[in-house]
């Protein structure tokens, strides 16, 4: 039997993410409300197997957004994610009589156009590289009044790796530089500006029995988006390295995680956390400062982890794998906020940051919009009654006294009255 989570979801703040499957589908989730439940409002694409998406890149700026999608089929599409219209298709194959399942795209980096220098501001870079460690830069077009046009410049190509085939890569929060690794390649540096290799990691000398551990890197990341000389990996023999450019060429430190390969990570805004995911459905966070395991995250996933994003405003990370499952966490409790079954085998999640609930939105609006006409009923009211303070004892002493003397004179009146009629009655 799978193992399954039977704890209870408290729900989602408001957010969006894309989720791709091994079918090429691509699928929007959103939650709305304070504690809302995520649902699927939208599905793009046809199910066809040959256009799994093998990497996804997101460039969510509130204007004009696009989004990157690499397929099984050898072809790249940039679309808007706001409403999946396609811009630009194109063929990423580059030698004649080679199979794109061959030299499939194993990184992807779509560029944001704020940061580009010396393209056009109708234009967008676009990073790829093959598993065969074909890395090219391409600027594409992605003028509206040119849609039926594409506009596709190669301006960079360069050689990864001469061996061994490449399974990672990651460009950096400047994006001046990137780092790739994979199966029989270590992990290296490069500028992309000048496309030149800048370092080269060690490998790892023989353990005590005098065995060599082969080059296997899975997944890497860097630490922060300040600092482009560190940056961990995650290996298929189930470690952590952490790597330091400025102090050496081999990890600065390394431990283990749990018995099965490490399959995704991604760090978080503090500059030192990571977070991890591996092929038996573990997720953990790490202080790769000192290498310590923070915690684990509660509710176990029943497949392999393919994927992670760290949302970049609220304090939630999601995770997707092959047991077709979106699975949200809290990164302060660590606790499931909510999982959605998505059918496919998933491969690939993004945030789109710039979600906005309208319904909360509308609520604030409305509320602005009732404390407004409070003001405006007092001001229209005027300055309201003032409450009469209470008299002194003095007064009240005062006035009881009055009281007093008035009733006796009412009574000594009546007095003389009654005798005044008494003695008139005798006379007669």
């Amino acid at each position: 039997m799978p193992r399954t989570t039977t704890l209870e979801c408290p729900g989602c703040p408001p957010l969006r993410a894309l989720t791709f499957d091994s079918l090429g589908l691509i699928k929007v989730i959103e939650s709305r409300g304070e504690r809302g439940i995520p649902q699927v409002v939208e599905r793009w694409g046809d199910p066809d197997s040959s256009k799994c998406v093998l990497a996804a890149s997101i460039d969510d700026r509130k204007k004009d957004p696009l989004l990157a999608v690499a397929r099984k089929n050898g072809e790249v599409e940039v679309l808007n994610p706001l409403n999946g219209e396609i811009r630009v298709v194109f063929s990423n194959v580059v030698e004649d009589g080679v199979q794109p399942e061959d030299d499939a795209i194993a990184g992807l980096h779509l560029f944001k156009r704020e940061r580009s220098t010396g393209y056009s501001p109708l234009s967008c870079p676009l990073l790829t590289c093959t598993t065969k460690g074909n890395a090219s830069m391409r600027s594409i077009g992605v003028d509206k009044s040119m849609a039926d046009v594409a506009n596709i410049n190669v301006t960079k190509t360069w050689k990864v790796c001469g061996s061994g085939n490449v399974l990672c890569s990651k460009v950096d929060g400047s994006e001046n530089y990137a780092v790739f690794g994979g199966k029989g390649v270590e992990v290296n540096l490069w500028d992309l500006e000048s496309s030149t290799k800048i370092w080269t990691a060690k490998p790892p000398p023989k353990n005590s029995l005098g065995i060599f551990t082969p080059t296997w890197f899975t997944c890497t990341t860097f630490l922060s988006n300040d600092d482009h000389r560190k940056f961990a990996a995650g290996t298929n023999n189930h470690q952590v390295h952490l790597y330091d450019i400025s102090a050496q060429r081999r990890p600065v430190l390394s431990f283990d995680f749990r018995e099965t390969a490490i399959k995704a990570v991604t760090e978080d805004q503090d500059g030192h956390t990571i977070y991890i995911g591996n092929g038996s459905g573990d997720l953990a966070s790490f202080d790769m400062r000192t290498g310590k395991l923070l915690g684990c995250f509660i509710g176990k996933c029943s497949g392999s982890i393919r994927s992670m994003a760290r949302h970049p405003e609220l304090p939630v990370i999601a995770s997707c794998g092959l047991d077709s499952y979106l699975r949200l966490w809290d990164i302060n409790t660590r606790q499931l906020l909510s999982a959605v079954f998505l059918k496919q085998h998933l491969t690939n999640v993004v945030f789109d940051s710039n979600f906005v609930d309208k319904e909360i939105a509308a609520t604030a609006q409305n509320v602005d919009g009732i404390q407004t006409t409070e003001i405006q009923t007092e001001d229209e009211i005027g300055t309201l009654p003032v409450k009469r303070k209470k008299a002194s004892k003095e007064k009240r002493g005062k006035k009881k006294k009055s009281e007093e003397n008035e009733e006796s004179a009412v009574t000594k009146s009546k007095k003389k009255s009654r005798k005044h009629k008494r003695e008139n009655g005798d006379d007669a």
